[in-house]
């Protein structure tokens, strides 16, 4: 029995034990975790079938003529290096494209080696920058409340965080609060977030939040004001009301939301009681997300819910900030592109980029626009992706290189939902003919003039230990198999913030809502998938039309029956089946994402590209569309 940890791009990071049997690796989650404890979720069954896998890739490919040829390490090694060689007298002609798909200190040192190359990378997001954002320019800094903090509220607001499918452990911490009789309201476009989860449920439009918030915030004011040591710890807080009182009824009308929706949060809010905020991630998908997150923030500030147990707003933490990466700060890449509006960038970056390595990561199907991203990473001289799997992007390659997967190797791992630090062991070998991402790139620096020498993973492990918010030693851990960091289990207990002045900083702004286009009625969510993460999806379990799911009443109101369809935007179509549930808001179309494209997904191709407020993320959920029936 091996003490393991989750790396894959989930909130739980669960720690696990691991036990080899005939078919793989058995996990089930670590019993003395105090906050994975002893379960984890489905999704780790995905995984297992993902490590032994068919079409799992056990030796390097190279495209020769459009066709793909096995190849030895040796050729592919000194073919890599043979590309650095040519490009690197103007290094910001090699992109790196790096993801979360597979986390840890170890694997993030594929940063270090391409940023010691002066190579070009990437910045904003496609998932969490703009709420990040949002958080530092209200907190001046990415803390909250203990997760576990949440067991000692008297009322859990849930803006928008699917239950059902994300988080197994906030899922049972819920159930919990509501068999304990604490109320949880839910606030969302759709009410299956909600099912078995809720005890109220407050529909809002799509990308709508913030007015709610607001409203929410006036109503909250006007029954008690601000207490003055609230006041105190804010900065201008007299600005900001006049921002409210600006904002006028029209609130209401924009989010959709009912006058006793926001009397019953107000009830919540404006209590002697503390009320817990959870915000999910998809509510900054939005081209105005940052406000959605700022505002719901200054709801639980000026209500007085920061600072206190059982209160606190939780957007969510970062992975990696318990740990130390003295190499990041003495590195830095070129220059950087925007992430999810690459193929543009690639097509005005001067200097041209020349060369791509892409590693955790699938841009061909997770970018916006991802069937120009597609084309624009073929248009390159020479595309590296190292990967399991001949994924969307690995199509476009010129090199794909076969890598070892999470229980292959050793790592330490954080968390972006609670505060512990795990060891990641090594619980079985990896297929024969493939390699860590680690002994790659080591190799690879070998052969290169001069040299790029990577730490060994035991020195990047015991540097990354050495913080000032652990207190363990790599030995340590790898018995025990995590740390809790020292951080207080309330934030902001003084009510001082990470800004210079200390003090907490209240949105400036409100814009109103984006109109909609008459022949794009519908707005399309490309939301968390219940049995995936993300597109890691094993091929032999693809291959069906996606399905999307509509309120009734809107298929009948533009005519459409349940069955096959297209679903059509501005930038394409896509073969789907649609299916009808009540729980949907009308105005909205949910595809659960992740299936590839070149398996019948690919949902992104006909997602455009729209930047949030701040952050640099993709604005998804921003795109509208319409449904055609397909002839039978």
């Amino acid at each position: 029995m091996i003490i393991t940890a989750c790396t894959l791009d989930c909130p739980d990071a669960c720690s696990l034990l691991a036990e080899n049997g005939e078919d793989g690796p058995r996990l089930r989650g670590n019993p003395d975790h105090p906050f994975t404890r002893g379960f984890a979720c489905s999704k780790l069954d995905v995984h297992r079938r993902r490590l032994t896998s068919p079409h799992r890739l056990r030796s390097p490919r190279l495209k020769v003529g459009g066709r793909w040829q096995d190849i030895g390490w040796d050729e592919a090694l000194g073919l890599c290096a043979e590309k650095i060689a040519l490009y690197r007298d103007e290094p910001r002609s090699i992109l790196h494209v790096r993801g979360s798909g597979n986390r840890g200190v170890v694997k993030a040192l594929s940063n270090l080696f391409f940023r010691t190359l002066g190579a070009t990378g990437l910045h904003g997001s496609l998932c969490d920058e703009a709420g990040i954002e949002a958080c530092m320019k209200d907190f001046g800094c990415l803390r909250t409340n203990d997760v576990s903090d949440i067991l000692n509220t008297s009322a859990l607001i849930n803006w928008g965080r699917d239950l059902a499918r994300g988080s197994v452990h906030m899922a049972a911490m819920v159930r919990a609060l509501r068999k304990k009789g604490v109320p949880v309201v839910t606030i969302a476009p759709g009410a299956d977030t909600a099912q078995g989860f809720t005890d109220h449920f407050v529909r809002v439009k799509p990308g709508t939040d913030r007015f709610l918030a607001a409203a929410v915030l006036r109503e909250v004011l006007r029954r008690k004001g601000i207490a003055p040591e609230v006041a105190a710890g804010c900065h201008d807080p007299a600005s900001f009301e006049g921002l409210l009182a600006e904002a006028g009824l029209g609130l209401l009308e924009w989010c959709g939301a009912r006058p006793e929706d926001v009397a019953l949060l107000a009830d919540h809010y404006a209590g002697p009681a503390p009320v817990a905020t959870l915000l999910g991630w998809g509510l900054q998908r939005y081209r105005f997300g940052g406000q959605n997150v700022r505002f719901i923030n200054a709801l639980a500030m000026l209500s007085g819910q920061v600072g206190k147990s059982g209160g606190g707003a939780y957007f969510g933490l970062s992975s990696m900030a318990n740990l130390t990466l003295p190499w990041k700060a003495k590195t830095a890449y070129g220059r950087t592109l925007l992430m999810p509006d690459l193929a543009r960038e690639l097509r005005r970056a001067d200097p041209p980029v020349r060369m791509a390595w892409v590693e955790c990561i699938n841009p061909a199907n997770q970018f916006p626009e991802a069937g120009e991203v597609a084309r624009a990473l073929d248009g390159l001289d020479f595309v590296v992706v190292a990967d399991a799997f001949m994924t969307d992007t690995a199509e476009v390659a010129d090199l794909v290189l076969p890598v070892a997967l999470m229980l292959e190797q050793e790592d330490v791992v954080g968390s972006f939902l609670h505060e512990y630090v795990q060891w990641s062991a090594k619980a079985v070998e990896p297929p024969q003919g493939v390699r860590t991402d680690y002994r790659i790139l080591s190799e690879l620096g070998a052969r290169l003039s001069p040299p790029v020498i990577l730490p060994e993973p035991e020195e990047a492990l015991r540097r990354a230990l050495d913080s000032a918010a652990l207190e363990t030693s790599l030995e340590e851990l790898r018995r025990t198999g995590y740390v809790r960091s020292t951080h207080p289990a309330v934030a902001f207990e003084d009510l001082r913030f990470g800004h210079e002045d200390r003090l907490y900083h209240l949105p400036p702004r409100l814009d109103p809502p984006v109109a909609a286009t008459q022949a794009y009625p519908l707005q399309l969510l490309t939301l968390i998938n219940r049995r995936f993460v993300h597109s890691q999806i094993p091929p032999e379990e693809q291959g069906e039309s996606p399905v999307v799911t509509v309120h009734p009443r809107t298929l009948e109101r533009l005519g459409v029956t349940p069955g096959a369809g297209w679903l059509v935007t501005e930038l394409g179509r896509l073969e789907v089946l649609f299916a009808a549930d009540e729980s949907m808001h009308p105005d909205c179309v949910v595809y659960r994402r992740g299936p590839w494209g070149k398996l019948g997904g690919g949902v992104n191709r006909i997602i455009g590209f729209v930047e949030t407020d701040m952050g640099g993320v993709g604005a998804y959920y921003e795109q509208r569309c319409r449904l055609e029936q397909r002839d039978q």
